[in-house]
């Protein structure tokens, strides 16, 4: 029997996406797990893959047209199958209607009329890949002046570098030769105006800002500071990581997910979402990480964290940052966070607060291990020692339950053979 797919929910606050790709061409065969897609949300692009195996009989949205979520997008069916798609109630292309023919005058006129975009003046909403849009942003390059490739003139990594490799580097200026200006000249000199410049917000940081003020309008949040020493756990790591290949050597972040797992296991009502008249515990212990991507943040899920080898974290985490980055995650790489983590060490960030990302009940920030100066026995010693900071739902929990769970993850990192059973 033939089945409908519809548009994918691939996110928590996702309500349409994009076709930007088709995997598999009307006609072609399926098989369950295969891509089948790759669809563009507010934060990534994401290859969907085909939950029955079949035959792609016809696809009902097209390319670089953005749909809500639960829209029929393909159908599949079994081989040999006839599909009636009018008793279906679809049609193939149906969700697009197909624009009015163009009179060729008009587009000449239209041509003649229209002035080529300024360089200065840059089409934010100009349809392009996340990396395309990172690149060209690196490059200081205006995507209005880009020709697109891509579905529907989307413009993709190869566009940006072509138009790279063609566009020459513009001349500097002649400097010219002016006189130094006396003390008194240089402070009655008047100021030149400097114009305001507006950028207009993607749709990831749209999210992050609706998400986020939402959070902490709606969450009544409190914070929890601890001190880690981390002697012991970067001994463990420098011992690990000599017996693994670079592709799978383990980073701090990865101690701290692991750490941050086992104890959660120990305080479910961390592991939690608050629902009004009731507190949900989440079976599974699924730790989120946030990583840092062009225009924003997304966090990738490690699932079932606290029953995972540090190793498998390890290329688990790499694997998902490396995909999140090009903008081609997958739905799972995404989806299912019971509690997050954000990790500011690598900028040398002594201690920082993180904003709960709902629903979940609670978040952990972590800075740098920095090599300080403590009392120990009277004397002084160099110690490694990491802050760590919490923040929590006091619908869901109070200030003794999170130093419990501080205490925790201290003791797991602070006698790190814990993190290896």
């Amino acid at each position: 029997m033939a089945e409908i797919v519809p548009m994918p929910k691939l996110g928590f606050d996702m309500t349409e996406g994009t076709l930007v790709r088709k995997a598999k061409q009307a006609g072609e065969a399926v098989a369950k797990g295969e891509i089948l897609a790759d669809i563009e949300t507010d934060k990534a692009t994401i290859e969907v893959e085909a939950y029955v195996g079949g035959v792609v009989t016809a696809w009902l949205v097209t390319e670089g047209q953005p749909v809500p979520i639960g829209t029929p997008m393909v159908v599949i069916a079994a081989p040999g199958e006839t599909v009636d798609l009018t008793a279906l109630g679809v049609s193939a292309g149906g969700v697009a209607k197909p624009s009015a023919p163009v009179p060729q005058a008009t587009v000449s006129e239209a041509t003649e009329a229209t002035p080529a975009p300024s360089p200065t003046a840059p089409a934010p909403n100009a349809p392009a890949s996340p990396i395309a849009r990172k690149m060209a942003a690196e490059a200081g390059a205006n995507l209005g002046l880009i020709p697109g490739t891509g579905p529907g003139g989307r413009i993709t990594k190869k566009d940006v570098e072509a138009y790279l490799k063609a566009t020459p580097a513009k001349p500097a200026a002649p400097v010219a030769s002016v006189s130094v200006p006396s003390p008194v000249q240089r402070e009655a000199a008047p100021r030149s105006a400097v114009d305001d410049t507006v950028v207009p917000l993607t749709k990831l940081r749209q999210i992050i800002a609706r998400r986020m003020t939402e959070s902490t309008t709606t969450t009544p949040q409190f914070y929890v500071t601890s001190e880690i020493d981390m002697g012991a756990a970067m001994d463990l790591r420098k011992q690990i990581n000599a017996l693994l290949p670079e592709s799978g050597k383990v980073s701090v972040n990865d101690l701290i997910v692991k750490a941050t797992g086992l104890a959660l296991r120990q305080f479910p009502n961390l592991n939690a979402t608050f629902a009004g008249d009731k507190v949900i515990h989440q079976g599974q212990v699924n730790v989120g990480v946030a990583v840092s991507v062009p225009g924003g943040l997304l966090t990738v899920v490690v699932k079932d964290s606290d029953q995972k080898a540090l190793p498998h974290i390890a290329v688990e985490v790499k694997a998902m940052a490396g995909r999140a980055r090009a903008g081609k995650v997958l739905a799972s790489d995404i989806e299912g966070s019971t509690f997050s983590t954000s990790n500011l060490g690598m900028f040398d960030v002594a201690n920082f607060i993180a904003i709960i990302n709902p629903p979940e009940a609670a978040i952990l920030a972590t800075g740098a291990v920095r090599e300080v100066a403590v009392i120990k026995n009277g004397a002084i010693i160099p110690a490694m020692r990491m802050s760590v900071t919490c923040s929590a739902d006091h619908r869901v929990t109070d200030g003794a339950e999170v130093a419990q769970f501080l205490q925790a993850v201290k003791k797991n990192l602070e006698e790190p053979l814990r993190l290896m059973l």
